[in-house]
């Protein structure tokens, strides 16, 4: 029995209508695709897939936390997930993804595997860096991150020190009450103007 061989899809038997699958993804779903960024998980993944006849039309919900290691102080990092995805599969002669909203497949398949549309999902949902909330990083290794920049002998290194403790002592609940700048709301406005044109 293969890897992914639950997660193969059985198009051909399916009816016209509509369909519901759900999955449980964990830390051995992570280990089989071999990814090195995502330590553990817990996520749940509903698939919804309409057979209209000619196609299907597949929709992805993805929610749930996978545990990553913080770039900053190496401490596990939690990291909600809270992502969808959506393809029109269809069959035809050949294996075809150049499209990216419709997917081609051998009439051949009578099955099709969405692991790694579900792993691609998750993954495209994890930022580049993994770093803690302001002031949630392990204050040792911050504390030895100032110390080796120091010995390194940067020149930023005392600004950068300055700079790290400040985020540290940052509590992450607090609020600010200082009133905000007018020239700052003045560009934000235009700013959000800008993007409700697009």
């Amino acid at each position: 029995m293969g890897k992914f061989t639950a997660y193969n899809l059985p198009l051909k038997s399916l009816g016209i209508g509509e369909h519901s699958f759900e999955y449980h993804l964990d830390k051995q779903f992570f280990v089989n695709m071999e990814s090195t960024d995502v330590r553990d998980a817990d996520l749940a993944v509903c698939l919804n897939v309409v057979y209209k006849g000619d196609f299907y039309d597949l929709s992805f919900k993805i929610s749930g936390e996978v545990m990553l290691i913080c770039d900053r102080c190496l401490d596990d990092l939690h990291f909600p997930i809270e992502a969808e995805y959506h393809i029109v599969v269809k069959y035809g002669e050949d294996y075809n993804d150049d499209n990216d909203e419709v997917l081609e497949i051998p009439e051949s398949d009578a099955n099709l595997n969405v692991a790694y549309m579900i792993y691609d999902t998750v993954v495209l949902a994890i930022p580049i860096k993994h770093v803690h909330p302001l002031g949630k990083c392990n204050r040792q290794m911050s504390a030895m991150l100032k110390k080796h920049r120091a010995q390194a002998g940067d020149e930023d290194s005392e600004l950068e020190n300055e700079l790290v403790d400040e985020i540290d002592s940052i509590d992450a609940g607090a609020t600010c009450d200082a009133p905000s700048d007018p020239r700052w709301d003045a560009l934000r406005k235009f700013s959000s103007d800008a993007s409700n044109i697009e």
